[in-house]
């Protein structure tokens, strides 16, 4: 893994980005590098918590101690205008320092509806796209593969 490799994992609502995100990490783990996953809206939590605190500051050094930071489920849950500022410093913090992997389910064209912002959302897609590798996983779910999708009603 080279140094500030950030993937992005962009998809449709219906692949399986979790677990592509999380072999990755289990890879990196394996390979002995420190690796933290969580939910946007968790890592969004604790960076609240940690703003609350008033120990924000120390926290984002803290967390670029680890190799790899993968962000699951960006775009599922838009964030407020405080959330989004927090999500920011996150992913600027890690800018050039260390390793970021999101998954999403929206293109970056939808960003700023996630984000509340045009500006926030413009300014983390540059610092993400700028050393990323972004794949753009395509097909069908595979939750529904094997679900007919003909719907049948009784009367």
């Amino acid at each position: 893994m080279r140094a500030a490799l950030e993937i992005l994992t962009l998809v449709g609502s219906r692949k399986k980005t979790t677990i592509v995100g999380a072999r990755a990490g289990d890879a990196q783990a394996k390979a002995g590098h420190r690796v933290l996953f969580d939910t946007a809206t968790s890592w969004v939590a604790r960076l609240q918590e940690a703003h609350s605190r008033g120990t924000l500051p120390t926290e984002l050094p803290r967390l670029r101690r680890y190799s790899l930071l993968i962000v699951d489920e960006v775009g599922y849950i838009p964030f407020e205008q405080d959330a989004a500022n927090l999500f920011f410093q996150l992913v600027s913090s890690r800018y050039e320092y260390a390793s970021l992997i999101m998954t999403s389910n929206l293109p970056f064209a939808r960003w700023d509806d996630v984000f509340d912002d045009l500006v926030i959302a413009s300014a983390m897609i540059d610092r993400i796209v700028h050393h990323a590798d972004v794949i753009n996983h395509k097909g069908t779910s595979y939750r529904l593969k094997n679900h007919s999708t003909e719907t049948t009603t009784t009367h």
